[in-house]
């Protein structure tokens, strides 16, 4: 049994504009320097973009996009013995969460482009479509732990 106290879930306020607390969430997730009125500018920015490219609802899209980018299945090290196996473990929904943004995020901040409105907007479409470098890791991710399914009796 851990010895720390349980951390506490933070209710988050919605978004102003698009009313979900999933923006919200991103928008905290991106901002550096505790610069968030940067972060919610670049956000809706990017938003815009995709409604003008999709002429679908932003928020569908990106709900779209994270849920195409959304891993359920990671690898963990283990040691057992002597050596370090691989173990394939499932993932709860936050970590999900946290993980799709993670990656969605850094892929878009790798990107080449103009603005990172801009190019956060590519990223998006892109999840969107099952394709680019955040969809590309999840498929990375699940083909480690589909690899690795034989030391899948040492899950703790």
């Amino acid at each position: 049994m851990g010895r720390k106290k349980k951390s506490i879930d933070r209710k988050i306020n919605p978004d102003p504009k698009y009313n979900s607390v999933l923006v919200s969430k991103f928008v905290n997730r991106m901002m550096w320097e505790g610069k968030r009125s940067v972060s919610l500018r670049i956000v809706h920015e990017a938003l815009g973009i995709l409604q003008s490219k999709t002429e679908k609802e932003p928020i569908e899209v990106f709900t779209k996009a994270l849920d195409n980018v959304k891993p359920v299945i990671e690898v963990k090290s283990r040691r057992v013995g002597g050596a370090t196996y691989q173990v394939p473990v499932d993932i709860r929904e936050p970590r999900k969460e946290a993980l799709c943004m993670r990656w969605i995020i850094k892929a878009a901040r790798d990107r080449s482009g103009h603005g990172m409105g801009e190019r956060l907007a590519a990223e998006l479409l892109d999840a969107y479509n099952n394709t680019g470098t955040a969809f590309k890791k999840k498929e990375d991710t699940h083909k480690m732990a589909e690899a690795n399914k034989a030391f899948a009796h040492y899950r703790w």
